[in-house]
């Protein structure tokens, strides 16, 4: 083995190590995200939801326990069995789209009835075009399967990009004021900013790492990272405009 040989393979050591407590990271953000505000309550019989909210959680967090079990089957080189399992990564990504969409439906419905449908329209593009976002970086990841060094990128991204949810829940147990006596009420949009905000540093640490790797960002950073932000950053405008108030409530009337 030559020597390029040797540190061509411990930069690859080092590069899937990263990536693994990336996952790691990722999955840690989601348990301690939700335990205050989910399983703690579920497990004291305190969480009452309809099923649909159940299976949704149980979507979501699967997919970062899957991600981080793919990141650790590659880092310990059984790249064959994270290949076999790539399928149920497909599968369960678009279940979750479509879980958001189905979740969107009901929620909107609900907080119609209780005089909140203006807001829950408008909080409703949260969602969605988070949905979204995940979705399309899933399937670029999907296309680009064969280039490891952006797949692996994509992968981390879509990840990524859903972490503001279980990171909103440390907002809403340690800053937000307690909810309004009354039925339940959508949350205003502005309040996913600050929560996508510090998701973002897992992009931050990822364009670091890759500088200090690579000498420059890879372009999934670059490009996929300006994305996420701008997705992030237009959520406040586009919800309370007409136009999606009038497609929200298009997508509603799916559910009746």
């Amino acid at each position: 083995m030559t020597e390029a040989t040797m540190g061509s393979g411990a930069k690859t050591d080092a590069s899937r190590k990263f990536y693994l407590w990336m996952a790691i990271t990722c999955l840690a953000i989601a348990v301690v995200g939700f335990m205050p505000t989910y399983f703690l309550p579920l497990t004291q019989g305190k969480f009452h939801q309809p099923p649909l909210i159940h299976i949704h959680g149980m979507f979501f967090f699967s997919w970062v326990v899957f991600f981080t079990a793919q990141t650790w089957l590659v880092s310990s080189g059984r790249v064959m069995n994270h290949r076999d399992w790539g399928l149920l990564g497909i599968a369960l990504a678009m279940a979750m789209v479509f879980m958001v969409f189905a979740v969107v439906v009901m929620r909107i419905n609900k907080f119609e009835r209780d005089g909140f449908g203006e807001a829950a329209r408008a909080f409703s593009y949260v969602q969605i075009s988070g949905a979204i976002f995940f979705g399309v970086v899933i399937a670029l990841a999907i296309i680009n399967v064969k280039k490891l060094e952006t797949h692996k990128r994509l992968m981390l991204l879509a990840t990524i990009s859903l972490m503001d949810a279980p990171i909103a829940r440390w907002f809403l147990t340690f800053v937000a004021p307690p909810p309004p006596p009354g039925p339940e009420q959508p949350p205003p949009v502005f309040v996913a900013f600050p929560p996508a905000l510090v998701a973002d540093l897992l992009v931050v640490a990822a364009i670091t790492y890759d500088w200090r790797t690579r000498g420059k960002p890879h372009p999934v950073w670059l490009i996929g990272g300006a994305a996420l932000l701008i997705e992030q950053a237009t959520r406040i405008p586009i919800s309370s405009t007409p136009v999606w108030q009038s497609i929200a409530e298009t997508i509603a009337r799916i559910g009746g």
